[in-house]
């Protein structure tokens, strides 16, 4: 979109991940640096609100520092800063924003806020230089499982979301029923590796007259009953068949819903994207249904599929090209919907 170089220094800082990432033109990543606090949250079985606020105040100074210093810039060399301003946990949020605005302001730097799922959208940019809309885009992570059309750069409609749990959600809340820990997703996947996933038949709820919506909870539920029903028994079970059984439904979900889209919108391109998005089956699902209708398949690479900086970069040069410059009065939005401004 353009010739000159375009060096935008972007945030992130929802959730648990403080990361600062130097992006150009949207799709060249200069530097990624992630500063996950895992671990931390690992004590407590999932993530403490107040620690992870804590924790980013603590850590976002010397993340930016890195990412500037990995990408040979700085704060006088950069175009822009971007900043995820939402959704996520209030104030994680906030941190970031506050950072952001700090250094905008010191600078006399354009900033540009981002939505947190347009980021996870536009991490397949960043891999998929041939990439470019219109397609269709399932970001599927702790907190969404949303179905986008995406129209143009910053134009997204909204097919289906989740009405209940996130699909990642379920992973965490099944790990910790089957006594696997957080974080759920990849424990359930390697324990996965061990199981049937025909062995037990959990449900795949559909929402009536919503066919693009999701569902987990009920899925969950059923999941907890299983367990609890051979409990009351005194039977053992096969924590490795729970996995597998539950990770091919939620699987299976994903890549129903993701079909009927392509078929209704006569889509040839499809995308994956966030945190679930690294499982391998699901991947590996997504791409045999696609190959099999003769769809082009995209994915980011794992490390671009949770949470990180380089893909608010990325989408922050779109909206900045787009003339997107957002004021002082920036907040963080912890329930933002995808398309508000």
């Amino acid at each position: 979109m353009s010739d000159k170089e375009i060096k935008i220094l972007a945030i992130e800082s929802s959730c648990d991940e403080t990361a600062a990432a130097i992006v150009v033109n949207g799709r060249e990543v200069r530097s990624n640096i992630i500063s996950t606090q895992i671990p931390l949250h690992t004590l407590y079985g999932g993530v403490v609100p107040e620690i992870a606020s804590r924790k980013h105040t603590e850590r976002i100074n010397q993340v930016v520092t890195a990412a500037l210093e990995e990408a040979g810039e700085t704060l006088d060399s950069i175009d822009a800063v971007a900043v995820t301003y939402g959704p996520g946990l209030v104030g994680a949020l906030l941190v970031g924003v506050a950072e952001a605005k700090a250094i905008a302001f010191a600078k006399k730097l354009p900033l540009v806020g981002v939505h947190h799922i347009e980021g996870h959208i536009s991490a397949n940019y960043i891999e998929n230089p041939e990439l470019e809309p219109p397609f269709l885009c399932l970001v599927v992570s702790g907190g969404h499982t949303h179905l986008v059309r995406v129209k143009d750069y910053g134009d997204y409609e909204i097919l289906g979301r989740t009405v209940d749990d996130a699909a990642g959600e379920a992973f965490d809340k099944v790990a910790r029923a089957i006594g696997l820990g957080y974080p759920g997703g990849p424990k359930i996947e390697q324990k996965a590796l061990e199981g049937d996933a025909n062995a037990i038949p959990f449900p795949k709820a559909k929402v009536a007259d919503h066919p693009y919506d999701f569902s987990f909870s009920g899925l969950k539920s059923a999941v907890l009953n299983y367990i609890n029903g051979a409990k009351m028994k005194g039977e053992s079970v096969n924590e490795a068949d729970i996995a597998a059984s539950f990770q091919k439904a939620v699987v299976d979900a994903l890549v129903d819903h993701a079909m009927l889209a392509i078929d209704e919108f006569g889509s040839d391109k499809f995308a994956i994207a966030g945190g679930v998005a690294s499982n391998g089956a699901f991947r590996e699902a997504m791409r045999k249904a696609c190959e099999k209708k003769g769809v082009k398949f995209y994915h980011p690479s794992p490390i671009l599929c949770t949470d990180n900086a380089a893909m608010i970069g990325a989408a922050a040069y779109y909206d900045y090209m787009g003339g997107k410059r957002d004021g002082w009065d920036l907040n963080a939005v912890p329930n933002l919907k995808l398309g508000e401004r």
